[in-house]
């Protein structure tokens, strides 16, 4: 635990499961008291903030972040609990497959809503509450290995975190004098419970297909969410800095390495 953490009021997209879960559970072990959580979930924002009561004060917005409006209503969420915002991390995402065959503009709009606008406007946010504090602060923003390219049937999701990644460098060179780093991490394949319900019920693999996923990569299985957690609060804590503007690849891969998969 540093005095950083323990000051921080930490925003968190996605909270009620996943990896945003798994990182709300990691800040409060590692010191931070003040948690804004938001998800469309309320019973499992919840569920979080039961856990981690006696570690830290969770308040938790409920939001649809395909509407433009709620990146403006989880900011006064966090204001109107905390005071302020010192850091940010996007971790809510969709992985709804389309492909450039078979991809089409609702497909195109609620995909980039999702995984490309609201984090940019929720970053937004977040740039304006510590600037006008003229205080520092810092954003990470949960990416993919598929904005490297993607298989076919990601194209659009692929898309979607390529210009997330875009955005973080663009954000992190506009506001470094502010002194507000913007990292990002290039997830590879993570075993969270919406990857399981895809897996499993929307592609038909099986309620063990992770086991079969996991016989073909290097470490024998899937990245866990806490495995992403302790490298989110690593980037989001002072023991980083000055790092900004990365781009961070989390895969069993090397990414242009001979025969090397993308997650």
């Amino acid at each position: 635990m540093t005095q950083d953490l323990e000051n921080m009021v930490l925003v968190i997209t996605g909270a009620a499961s996943g990896i945003g879960r798994a990182v709300a559970i990691e800040a409060a072990a590692q010191g931070v008291r003040q948690i804004l959580a938001t998800d469309l979930n309320p019973e499992g924002m919840a569920s979080l903030a039961a856990e981690l009561s006696g570690h830290a004060e969770v308040a938790c917005v409920v939001a649809n972040l395909s509407e433009t409006t709620a990146a403006q209503k989880i900011a006064d969420g966090a204001r109107a609990a905390f005071g302020r915002i010192d850091g940010l991390v996007n971790a809510a995402g969709v992985t709804t497959r389309a492909s450039v065959a078979d991809g089409n503009a609702t497909d195109f709009d609620m995909i980039f809503a999702i995984n490309t606008r609201a984090p940019f406007l929720l970053m937004q946010e977040a740039v304006k509450d510590m600037q006008n504090r003229n205080s520092g602060g810092v954003i990470v923003n949960i990416q993919s290995m598929n904005a490297h390219c993607g298989p076919p049937e990601l194209a659009l999701y692929s898309a979607s975190k390529g210009a997330l990644q875009t955005l973080t460098k663009n954000a992190a060179n506009a506001h470094l004098h502010d002194g507000i780093r913007v990292n990002g991490i290039n997830l590879g394949w993570v075993l969270t419970e919406a990857e399981h319900n895809m897996q499993a019920n929307v592609l038909g693999h099986g309620e063990d297909w992770m086991k079969k996923a996991g016989a073909n990569l290097p470490l024998g299985r899937l990245v866990s969410p806490e495995e992403t957690a302790r490298t989110t609060m690593f980037l989001l804590s002072p023991s980083s800095a000055p790092m900004t503007g990365v781009n961070l690849d989390f895969e069993q891969s090397v990414t242009g390495a001979p025969n090397a998969g993308i997650g």
